[in-house]
């Protein structure tokens, strides 16, 4: 069985974690004046923003920890092996770092949403980000475009499928950053960066405030099946129009902004970040599924075009951020996967 000693043991300098959690201070302290500013507390309705995704945090971290354990075990896995290994690696020093920076990473998604919810008070600018597209597609709109080429059936079912399984995604590659990492600080990295993006991606909402095309070009969508992906957009449309008519009631809470795509930002994160730890075949899987959400953002008409390429940018915008966060003076690391398999072997 591997003995691994705690890397957040050999951290002499905590400089990094004060560094993370001044950027999630300041963060929470801009969106409590914006709370004051628009006269609406900070909600999480149902509890579904910030205590539901700490629970499955908990729950994936718990899965992961043991998962990870028994891979490190070697020899005839047994539950006290395992349990063992689990001690080894996750000493308190080491589970209080965990919960500092996954809990640093929750605030700023609870104060994100919060934001994007206070969005719909700016006027939307969905005509501009409509011409900007034309103008990119000679005239033409990417979306009937997809549909062309793509179809409008079993390419919004694929579609939808992509899609939907982004929030999975990041339920637990912020998590696994945490867990499989190494060194303790190169999954911190990881974590500064996802908070970067959320802290980006809402501030462009509020430089462009949008909706998205399927509320100012619904047309060009009437010809898709019909999935949940219209009963989201009608739930989300129905929120907004709550929200404005009675912003004070306790359950009004908006969802929809359309500029930068963040679906696009994240995902590019997790890319990037992939690459960055050295994981060459997951890099290129990730790059596919990376590829096939920004079609399936225009495509379904949550997003322009152009919201993509914002995404792009502050995605890897965000990358460079979070490593500046964690490792100011450090150069690019690189694992390559032979080495990450060679360091679970037993020693």
């Amino acid at each position: 069985m591997t003995t691994t000693s705690d890397p957040t043991e050999h951290d002499t300098s905590r400089a990094w974690m004060f560094r993370l959690w001044t950027v999630v201070a300041v963060f929470a302290g801009v969106t409590i004046l914006r709370s004051l500013h628009v006269g609406i507390p900070l909600r999480d309705p149902h509890g579904a923003i910030l205590v539901t995704r700490i629970a499955l945090s908990v729950g994936i971290f718990v899965v992961l920890v043991v998962l990870d354990a028994a891979r490190r075990t070697r020899g005839g896995r047994t539950l006290r092996s395992v349990s063992r290994a689990v001690r080894e690696r996750w000493t308190p020093r080491r589970l209080v770092g965990a919960g500092s920076v996954l809990l640093a990473y929750h605030i700023v998604y609870f104060c994100y949403h919060n934001l994007k919810s206070w969005d719909v008070f700016n006027r939307p600018h969905d005509q501009m980000l409509l011409a900007w597209d034309r103008w990119i597609f000679l005239g033409h709109s990417p979306a009937v475009l997809l549909h062309h080429v793509l179809g409008e059936h079993v390419a919004a079912y694929v579609l939808l499928v992509v899609y939907e399984s982004f929030s999975t995604l990041v339920s637990v590659a912020v998590v696994a950053s945490v867990v499989l990492a190494e060194r303790f600080r190169d999954g911190a990295v990881f974590i500064a960066s996802m908070v970067w993006v959320w802290i980006l991606g809402v501030t462009t909402y509020y430089v462009i405030p949008s909706l998205g095309p399927f509320w100012s070009a619904p047309q060009e969508f009437a010809g898709l099946p019909h999935t949940m992906v219209q009963d989201t957009q009608a739930r989300y449309l129905a929120q907004r129009a709550e929200l404005l008519a009675h912003p004070h009631a306790a359950g009004s809470f908006a969802q929809v902004s359309a500029f930068a795509s963040l679906h696009v930002g994240v995902t590019t994160v997790i890319v990037l970040m992939a690459s960055y730890y050295g994981l060459r075949r997951t890099t290129r899987v990730l790059s596919v599924f990376l590829g096939a959400t920004i079609l399936a953002t225009v495509y379904l008409g949550w997003h322009f075009a152009v919201d993509d390429l914002a995404g792009l940018a502050i995605g890897w915008v965000s990358v460079q951020l979070g490593r500046r966060v964690i490792k100011p003076s450090e150069g690019r690391m690189r694992v390559s996967d032979d080495e990450i398999a060679l360091s679970t072997k037993p020693r």
